[in-house]
């Protein structure tokens, strides 16, 4: 039975049942805003976006796991805060959101999609997750993931495949694949991923949404991944996916600072964004590259965007490089595949071993994935001096740019396709197949030495399906890239809901 508030709100129908506001497709800050204001109740808002996931998550399966019961109780628990004299409302104060279900929830399972975790329980919150908590956050539920956040698919054999809202026969991305089509989709008010490979980027990229990978150590991941699991791996870090790029400043202001050790210690305190307007920019822009071809339907509309920058004042160049592309997507690999592959088992690190031997001069995706899997520790320290090298390079573009422009993936969303391995499936990059993994240079370009990058929403190409932008700023620049997000956000182009679920 729909609870008794909802007979008061008679105009906005969400997910068939009568309301008036708000939207379901309203920005975190601004659901706080109608809290605090007491316009609405936490335990209200909380039932708006329950009965939307239950009506409308089916099609796209990206609510895994719902908390309900305890969520109810978190909401009432704030409601009785709001307006209270004295009380202290936090940035996130009632708003309703999901977490990747790779973030540890006390209480719900985290499998990463392995079926021999289904059965497991949290026992405490993740450090991120206590955060936004703390922030006022009520956390509702979790979304879905690829097998070991390994793909930029999302589907397991735990919790099924999730669809893009934009069209469900295309993938939402991943890792964070639920997150990403969640927020589109209007089922949850604000998100958080991981990312070493894209995995908040892409989905970003895919569903339409704002998201955000800080730069490396900034937010601890103390509490994500499998018990036992290295919460300091190379590359990786979690950050915000949200429907505005003002909810990624306040997301990711309260996830800051390191894990419970190293706070003893020491503190994280991002430097401010210095710009006010577009015009204060110099960006770079790349539409592509010889290492990991783009589709023009994604260079046309960053095209677009560097034409219209040009008309606000930005400078912009269309030709800087900060480092070689194909020389930096062969040291990404080595990185990426070395420190995913503490995930092997002892068995198939011994068949790796074996094919090492076989594969010559071979030096396709699957032969780099190899030896860096397998890689002694020489030679992981001849690629992380040189990863060193190029981030050497990227501090001396940054003293000519403010930003770097460039795709966060090779094309929109492509079909769903389960068959074979990742290398094995091709997308279609003008006309042609390209293996699904080359297009991971857009992930590791900016993230193997470790920069911080935004993706923001540029609107729908000639497919009718969303095309993002990504954002690059210099070491422990992000709010200098949401910055630049934002006012993209007020003056070019924000959150467009898919049709089927606005």
């Amino acid at each position: 039975m729909a609870p008794a508030f909802l007979s008061r709100l008679p105009d906005y129908v969400c997910g068939g049942i009568t309301m008036s506001q708000p939207s379901p497709f309203a920005s975190a800050t601004q659901l706080a805003r109608l809290v605090a204001k007491r316009d609405i109740s936490a335990r209200e808002l909380l039932e708006l976006y329950l009965a939307r996931v239950k009506k409308l998550n089916p099609a796209i399966n990206a609510v895994v796991v719902l908390n309900a019961t305890a969520a109810r109780k978190r909401a009432d628990a704030l409601d009785q805060l709001t307006g209270k004299r004295g009380a202290k409302l936090g940035p996130l104060h009632g708003v309703p959101m999901t977490v990747k279900e790779s973030f540890d929830v006390k209480g719900l399972p985290t499998t990463l999609g392995y079926t021999e975790h289904a059965g497991s329980r949290a026992k405490a919150d993740g450090l991120a997750v206590k955060r936004l908590q703390d922030a006022g956050a009520v956390v509702f539920g979790k979304t879905n993931v690829p097998v070991a956040l390994a793909d930029w698919q999302s589907f397991n054999p735990v919790y099924g495949t999730t669809n893009n809202p934009w069209d469900v026969t295309r993938v939402p991305g991943g890792s964070s694949g639920g997150s990403a089509a969640a927020l589109a989709a209007g089922l949850t008010g604000l998100e958080i991923g991981s990312d070493i490979g894209a995995s908040i980027r892409n989905p970003a990229h895919y569903c339409g949404v704002y998201g955000h990978k800080p730069t490396f150590g900034v937010a601890s991941r103390q509490g994500h991944g499998l018990p036992g699991g290295n919460p300091h791996s190379d590359i990786s870090v979690i950050g915000p996916l949200a429907r505005s790029a003002f909810d990624l400043e306040t997301a990711l202001s309260a996830m800051l600072g390191p894990g419970d050790l190293a706070a003893r210690g020491w503190a994280v305190k991002l430097p401010k964004p210095q710009k006010r307007s577009l015009k204060d920019f110099r960006v770079a822009v790349m539409l592509s590259a010889d290492t990991a071809e783009v589709d023009s339907a994604v260079q046309r509309k960053l095209a677009d965007l560097a034409a219209w920058l040009r008309k606000q004042g930005t400078k912009v160049d269309m030709k800087a490089r900060p480092v070689d592309p194909a020389q930096s997507h062969r040291v990404f690999i080595s990185l990426l595949r070395s420190a995913t592959s503490i995930g092997t088992s002892d068995e198939a690190y011994a068949r790796l071993l074996g094919q090492r031997q076989l594969l010559g001069e071979d030096d396709d995706y699957r032969a780099q994935m190899i030896r860096a899997t397998t890689m002694g520790h020489r030679e992981w320290l001849l690629a992380d001096r040189e990863r060193l090298r190029q981030r050497d390079q990227w501090i001396e573009f940054f003293q000519r740019f403010d930003l770097l422009l460039c795709p966060a993936g090779a094309t929109t969303a492509f079909a769903h396709n389960q068959q074979g391995e990742r290398w094995e499936r091709m997308i279609d990059v003008n006309g042609k197949p390209q293996p699904s993994t080359t297009q991971m240079f857009w992930a590791g370009y900016s993230g193997a030495v470790y920069l911080p990058s935004t993706v923001a929403p540029l609107g729908l190409a000639k497919d009718g399906l969303p095309v993002g932008v990504q954002i690059v700023a210099p070491h422990y620049g992000d709010f200098t890239s949401i910055r630049f997000a934002q006012l993209l956000e007020k003056q070019y182009i924000g959150f467009q809901a898919p049709p089927d679920f606005a």
